[in-house]
């Protein structure tokens, strides 16, 4: 007898068809021309793949315990016969084969994307929404089954309700066999002689529907929420998949934000400035409808001598943390109006002002720049 086709797996004369597998994964890993590049790593291969067509096949393995020849039958493969299984190979190298067997109808759908404009007390404070959404949901005619009404899913007569066919290619190692989707029933197992007429066989139609939406507080644009099970529906009526809400904020005409933080600007007279004074603010919650009266605005303490592009800060007025508690802080920037138009009243109290202070020639202060070259080069690029 030419070749001991257990010695060459090494493997037992009593091995099951497992372990003849595993052991034939291991060489074949091992001496693949693409792999190995010893001068006998491709007849070392061709070796151990035909022990393995051989103990594979249970009428050649019987022939080859009676001590015959397998392979004197003709027809192909190393020595004739029936050749092998290619699938075995990548299974080899890449492990189970993923298109064994049929594939079920059902599958679970895809994520769907929406962007929801909200204004900013609403993204600040949360809102209840309730917004259409044009997504796939299960055909109420066949329940998903996609077959019309007294009709139901026939074994595939193609593959027999396999999913696959096999597909065999004449090579310099035989005929190998390889496993492709069937092409009558797309790798189902089962096809549908008499569709739906609503769904047309998917399982799945359009539909708009409405749902309610709860925007938490602290929301900021580009936050999305995901909303499970919203989504679209899979072929055959699967599970839907989510649907991603994506928050895009309005701009506001008084305030801007910046993270937790709101900032607003106001302008003072620059007697205001001088003396100080106290002025009423309307808050972010006076955008609100059926918000508390008190919370509308807020008192805002300028001290005397406030300069214009001073920051004043009033704690607890920003927005409410997403993930926390409490608030940010709103930031208030001052602008001090120098007057364009006065009478003459007006300039005269000015002009005696200046003479109080001393200030009708008052004298020209400049900053000096007392940073190196480094320092400028830093300014340069911020």
């Amino acid at each position: 007898m030419a070749q001991d086709y257990y010695a060459t797996l090494g493997v037992d004369r009593d091995a099951t068809a497992e372990q003849l597998k595993k052991a034939y994964r291991k060489l074949a890993r091992q001496y693949h021309p693409d792999v190995n590049d010893a001068p006998d790593a491709s007849e070392k291969f061709k070796e151990v793949t035909l022990a393995y067509e051989v103990l594979s096949d249970p009428q050649k393995r019987a022939v080859f315990d009676r001590g015959g020849d397998p392979m004197s039958s003709g027809g192909g493969g190393f020595g004739g016969g029936q050749g092998f299984n290619f699938d075995d190979i990548m299974d080899a190298f890449f492990g189970q084969n993923a298109q064994r067997g049929p594939r079920p109808r059902q599958q679970r759908g895809q994520d769907a994307l929406l962007r929801l404009n909200v204004d900013l007390a609403e993204a600040a404070f949360g809102v209840t929404h309730e917004i259409k959404v044009d997504t796939a949901v299960t055909c109420t005619t066949c329940e998903g089954s996609g077959a019309a009404n007294g009709s139901q899913p026939e074994t595939c007569r193609t593959c027999h309700g396999h999913g696959d066919v096999q597909h065999v290619q004449r090579s310099l190692l035989g005929d190998i066999r390889t496993s492709r989707p069937c092409p009558t029933c797309h790798g189902f197992g089962t096809v549908i002689p008499d569709p739906c007429p609503e769904c047309n066989g998917e399982g799945r139609v359009r539909s708009r529907r409405s749902i309610s939406v709860t925007i938490p507080a602290g929301v900021d644009q580009g936050t999305r929420i995901q909303l499970s099970g919203e989504g679209e529906v899979g072929p055959g009526g699967g599970p839907a998949g989510d649907l991603y809400l994506e928050i895009n904020v309005a701009r506001h005409p008084m305030f801007q934000r910046k993270g937790d933080q709101l900032f607003c600007q106001v302008t003072l007279p620059m007697t205001a400035a001088a003396l100080g004074t106290q002025i009423d603010l309307p808050t972010l919650e006076a955008d609100v409808p059926d918000s508390d009266e008190d919370t509308r605005t807020v008192r805002l303490e300028v001290a005397p001598g406030t300069q214009s592009g001073d920051t004043l800060t009033i704690k607890g007025q920003g927005v409410p943390r997403l993930r926390g508690a409490g608030r940010g802080d709103l930031k208030v920037q001052v602008v001090v109006e120098t007057p364009t138009r006065i009478d003459d009243q007006q300039r005269a109290l000015l002009e005696e002002l200046a003479q109080l202070r001393d200030e009708e020639r008052p004298e020209t202060l400049m900053a000096t720049n007392h940073k190196g070259v480094f320092g400028k080069i830093k300014d340069a690029f911020k």
